[in-house]
């Protein structure tokens, strides 16, 4: 899951990217609304973690534009236990849940999973490609009617390419999906989990277009 965190305090901005991260998510750290703003228009993302006390556009400013832009993206706001007005104008401009600080790292991730749950479809469809089967609700893949097991990033990375199957994936776009912008990524960490999809699945399976991307084969 991609989640933007728009949090100007260095320290709290910091321990949440940290633990957002220890809990499976892959986060983009933003200190300003400008900067907030500038990425939801050009990036995708899952959650949006806002804090309305932003420097140069306030987080309440940038819910409202999300919100006249009908972009949908579920925004948790962030705000200060004596700040009662400002939480209701961030709800009353679009905001679908809110935590106050100070708060713990596992009330905001149970936020999280309450907001996504209610975003998401209670039936998710099965992907099928050829003889390969993903169903994103259970986390299960299967080969030819057989379970496979496979780790967390090869889930990730199998089903980008089976919903985008017979389109070339470019590198940068799918190592972002499995990392987020981490700055601590292997040069060949994306070829790794290439590699461990092509042993389960076949190695004619995902194509390479040499300083492009990949490719799932619709056959």
């Amino acid at each position: 899951m991609h989640i933007l965190l728009a949090e100007d305090d260095e320290l709290l901005g910091e321990g949440l990217r940290l633990g957002l991260i220890c809990c499976q998510y892959n986060v983009y750290w933003v200190k300003s609304g400008k900067e907030a703003w500038a990425s939801i228009q050009t990036e995708h993302f899952d959650i949006v973690i806002l804090d309305l006390g932003l420097p140069g556009l306030s987080g309440e400013e940038v819910l409202k534009n999300m919100r006249l832009k009908k972009i949908v993206t579920p925004v948790i706001i962030l705000t200060s236990c004596d700040s009662k007005k400002d939480l209701i104008k961030g709800l009353d401009a679009g905001a679908d849940d809110y935590v106050v600080k100070p708060f713990e790292l596992e009330e905001l991730c149970s936020r999280i999973r309450a907001v996504r749950r209610r975003a998401t479809p209670s039936v998710e469809p099965i992907i099928i490609v050829g003889d390969i089967a993903l169903e994103p609700s259970t986390r299960a893949v299967f080969k030819s009617g057989l379970p496979m097991e496979l780790t967390r990033r090869e889930f990730v990375l199998l089903q980008e390419l089976m919903e985008n199957v017979g389109c070339v994936l470019k590198k940068e776009s799918l190592t972002q999906k499995l990392y987020g912008w981490s700055d601590n990524i292997n040069s060949n960490a994306l070829e790794v989990h290439i590699h461990g999809l092509r042993k389960k699945f076949g190695s004619k399976t995902i194509s390479t277009l040499r300083g492009i991307g990949y490719m799932l084969e619709k056959s």
